[in-house]
């Protein structure tokens, strides 16, 4: 068990980082790189399905907003996601606003096929970015 509680607790920050709560996963992720916990491949998977699995709770709580026609934001809102449609999910991994962009496409009921897809690709680019700088890193300084 003592070797799952480290990727447990990066999957739980991954997870709460996707949310509104804080979760600072990038530090968690980055820290296990250099620690050497596990395959840095393995890392950002578990770190991409938790923050992927967050921004779908995103999703669903978005889904649960009745869709009023007279929301003054609500226009707004569906003219930027009409316009680009799922692939806005691309940016979901930015705080607070990729938050609110999960939220909104659950809102307005965007299909689940492309949300999943473009969410999943925007976390797991992310956390691909961040081990590559990470390792690139550690194999300047050594």
């Amino acid at each position: 068990m003592s070797d799952a509680l480290p990727l447990l607790s990066l999957f739980a920050s991954s997870f709460l980082s996707a949310t509104l709560l804080p979760g600072n996963s990038e530090v968690v992720l980055i820290g296990m790189l250099i620690a050497g916990v596990s395959h840095p491949w393995l890392l950002v998977l578990i770190a991409t399905m938790g923050n992927s699995l967050g921004g779908v709770t995103n999703v669903i709580l978005g889904r649960l907003f009745p869709q009023r026609d007279n929301s003054r934001w609500r226009e707004k809102a569906m003219g930027w996601l009409r316009r680009y449609g799922a692939a806005t999910l691309l940016l979901s991994w930015m705080p607070v606003i990729g938050d609110l962009l999960c939220v909104l496409a659950g809102w307005m009921r965007l299909s689940w096929g492309p949300v999943l897809f473009f969410l999943c690709l925007g976390k797991a680019l992310r956390y691909v970015a961040i081990a590559a700088a990470t390792l690139q890193g550690m194999t300047w300084w050594h």
